[in-house]
């Protein structure tokens, strides 16, 4: 089970001091959240990709890159790469290249983005935001797959004997996750691939949550990949701790109540009951949490968003020293019970050893001979022999 924070990069002011902090200030304190978080034992860092204010993470691959050159140990993730309205040649070569910098320590979650005025900016259109997410995706595919591709779409330029460079680390491309909040079209795509499957899990309730991972979860074991029980999956989740739960009622209430993502709507009582949130003591924290397993089953990833609606950075910060605290509680309590074939989460080097195994398995199986000749038919080829 892995465990980590995700952000989206807003620039919100701070409604108790009305400090909006700059851009500048921002991508640092991103920094500053990622080696906080391998610091306090996490396991992933992931950041999201926006074009549009008030958001700065245009560039998650400068950025993550940057981070990987400050960490050691973390995974290094996207929330999310926008797979609609960036070319899939471009994510194959930018990920090829941090995957190389960070040693292996990278994967991606792909979505569509739902911020219409960015699709035109990017000569697309919303309108095909599931299409372009199919296509987009099965290329991006073969060009981390195969050496030399060929390969025509519907919404860009024919590729003709493109070789992508660099090739992923050891041969093997990152994993990949689908996130989605509300389309199960994009559930199935992760199904059909054998892929991750992220859902957002902040705004919608646990029904909701349920049914979109069920989907999930009966589409992989129609496609092969294994019992349902076997997916992939991974929640985002929100909170906000103090040792005191009231104090972190107080303390939070004034950010929900203006932020931009859900401010000026339910009341913080009625949406931490409707959704995920949770605001109160490490101990509330912990039990909401562990209860996503009665929602989702057994599961490989969970990921926070706590550096959002204005919050400052002294005050994330504290929020992840609280979350480290309580990391070793959670990591037990997601491990009782657990059946011994639901997998891991993916990494470079569970994924690396799996390439291996099924190559050697490849190279050790018997090749046929031909009934009536008695030769192998690579015989002529051993030979030397030329049609």
């Amino acid at each position: 089970m892995q465990f980590g924070i995700f952000t989206v990069g807003d620039i919100t002011p701070d409604p108790i001091t009305g400090v909006t902090p700059t851009e500048h200030e921002r991508i640092k304190a991103a920094v500053a959240i990622a080696t906080k978080a391998e610091e306090v034992g996490l396991d992933v860092f992931a950041h999201g990709e926006h074009h549009n204010p008030p958001f700065h993470p245009s560039s998650p691959t400068t950025l993550l890159g940057y981070i990987a050159a400050k960490t050691e140990r973390i995974m290094l993730s996207t929330a999310t790469t926008l797979i609609t309205t960036n070319d899939p040649v471009k994510i194959a070569e930018d990920y090829s290249v941090l995957q190389h910098l960070a040693d292996g320590r990278v994967d991606l979650m792909l979505g569509r983005g739902n911020t219409g005025p960015v699709y035109p900016w990017f000569g697309k259109d919303i309108r095909d935001g599931i299409s372009l997410a199919v296509e987009n995706y099965a290329l991006l595919r073969r060009l981390w797959r195969e050496p030399v591709v060929d390969w025509e779409g519907r919404f860009r330029t024919p590729l003709q004997g493109f070789t992508l460079a660099p090739q992923p680390l050891d041969g093997v491309p990152p994993f990949v996750w689908h996130g989605s909040i509300r389309s199960p079209e994009i559930a199935e795509q992760a199904a059909f691939y054998g892929d991750g499957f992220f859902h957002n899990n902040i705004f919608w309730p646990q029904t909701h949550t349920r049914q979109m991972v069920n989907l999930y979860r009966r589409r992989w074991e129609h496609y092969g990949h294994g019992p349902a029980d076997t997916a992939i999956v991974g929640l985002g989740g929100q909170f906000f701790m103090r040792r005191n739960s009231q104090d972190a009622v107080n303390e939070f209430r004034p950010y929900f109540d203006v932020a931009p993502v859900y401010g000026h709507g339910p009341s913080l009582e009625e949406f931490m009951a409707q959704t995920p949130l949770t605001v109160g003591s490490p101990q509330q924290v912990i039990e909401r949490t562990l209860g996503f397993r009665n929602v989702v089953g057994d599961y490989q990833r969970q990921l926070f968003l706590i550096d959002h609606a204005g919050l400052p950075l002294k005050t994330v910060l504290e929020q992840l020293d609280l979350l480290g605290e309580i990391l070793p509680e959670l990591r037990k309590g997601f491990a009782e019970g657990r059946p011994a074939q639901v997998p891991e989460a993916p990494t470079h080097e569970s994924l690396v050893a799996v390439a291996q195994a099924e190559q050697a398995l490849a190279e050790s199986r018997p090749v046929a001979v031909d009934d009536v000749t008695g030769r192998s038919p690579y015989a002529s080829v051993e030979a030397g022999e030329t049609a």
